[in-house]
């Protein structure tokens, strides 16, 4: 299959009681079991059937699988949010004594539970500029783990070469995840680059209707055997079957909505890059944009996210903001609206000013989630808020 096919049909759960043609809804906590010994089977592991959904559910099984496949790799896991898949993924690859390595733009909720969470555990964390590659060789110590990245960086859009830190990482004899949240499987697929795990906030492009929160973590058997249990059914992190079902409903037509994305967040970006408002835009289908060969390079199309700063810093930023009526200021990106918001105050609050600073967080970004409503009306409703600065 290719992809836009896949993302309709692998993995179908087909009804074989009512025929019907859309995979129900599976909304049940536990499973019937025909007689002791079926329900004995199961739970040993000789009999694939359902047990309980915190253990396993037709519908969060069917996203899990389709992403997979969109990703080519082995298996897949649904999450409760975004921030679970991350959690999970880094929990169910190391233990106390461990050592992380991380990229040092990544979303503030991810520096929440490496700063709060895993290094109470006693695992160690340093986050590096790994595009810095004589940098990031020299971080790695006997005792490293997992090298954890996002590329496109949020909010920065800093790009990193995943097959260059895959080599590194793996000679290193460390697991590499790449948070891929931003570009979806259908313009880039960390595995085939040779990363080891891939995870999303499904929150964002994969549902891409702003009214469900999940994830998914994708990558090869061993480490997602590794990931599922004990940690992801124990710690009960498992998504509920209605946001799988509504996730699996959204990512039929996600093709269609990142063409509509990327080619809006283009036009944007060159009408932005023309005003003389604006400082600076940062997007990678731009020839300004430092790392512009590298996107051509391992992404399949550029995106729907714009960072970008204004000449008048943060308070002419917010006077854009407090001046737009279809582009809504609200955290959250990847949706079919576009939404509007400013890292510093919101997303990334909780870095440190110092560290955000490194990781090209200035008081004056702003991040744009281009969505698909009709880009004239995207543009007058920038041009209206920019007659307010």
């Amino acid at each position: 299959m290719k992809f836009n096919t896949k993302t309709i049909h692998f993995g179908e759960v087909r009804d074989k009681q009512f025929g019907a043609h859309i995979t129900p809804i599976y909304q049940t906590s536990t499973f019937i079991f025909d007689d002791c010994a079926q329900g004995g089977d199961r739970f040993a592991g000789r009999d694939d059937g359902y047990k309980y959904t915190r253990l396993g559910n037709p519908n969060t099984h069917e996203i899990a699988r389709r992403m997979a496949a969109l990703d080519e790799t082995d298996m897949g896991l649904y999450t409760s949010t975004g921030m679970s898949a991350v959690s999970t993924a880094l929990l169910g690859l190391m233990k106390s004594g461990d050592h992380l390595i991380s990229s040092d733009c990544i979303y503030g909720g991810t520096v929440g539970v490496i700063d709060k969470v895993i290094t109470s555990y006693g695992i160690e964390a340093d986050y590096v500029k790994v595009n810095d590659y004589e940098l990031f060789r020299k971080a790695f110590k006997t005792n490293t783990k997992v090298v954890y990245i996002e590329t496109p960086a949020n909010p920065t859009l800093e790009l990193i070469d995943i097959k260059k830190v895959a080599e590194i990482t793996h000679e290193n004899g460390a697991v590499l995840i790449v948070d891929n949240t931003f570009l979806t499987p259908y313009l880039q697929r960390p595995m085939t680059l040779g990363a080891d795990v891939a995870v999303y906030s499904v929150t964002k492009y994969i549902n891409g209707h702003g009214d469900v929160v999940g994830g998914v973590i994708t990558g090869k058997k061993e480490y997602i055997n590794k990931i599922n249990n004990p940690y992801l059914v124990n710690l009960g992190g498992t998504g509920s079957p209605f946001d799988a079902w509504l996730v699996s409903r959204g990512l039929k037509t996600l093709g269609l909505r990142m063409d509509r994305h990327c080619s809006n967040a283009m036009a944007v970006a060159k009408y932005l890059e023309a005003n003389p408002k604006v400082a600076v835009v940062y997007y990678p289908g731009l020839e300004s944009f430092p790392q512009h060969e590298l996107a051509k390079k391992q992404m399949d199309d550029f995106g729907g996210m714009i960072a970008f700063e204004l000449k008048g810093g943060f308070e002419a930023g917010e006077k854009l903001l407090n001046n737009l009526k279809i582009i809504s200021l609200a955290v959250s990106l990847g949706g079919v609206d576009s939404l509007i918001q400013h890292p510093a105050s919101m997303t990334h609050a909780a870095v440190p000013k110092e560290e955000r600073l490194k990781g090209g967080i200035t008081d004056g970004l702003v991040r744009l989630s281009v969505g698909i409503e009709d880009l004239e009306d995207i543009i007058e409703d920038i041009e209206k808020g920019f007659a307010k600065v």
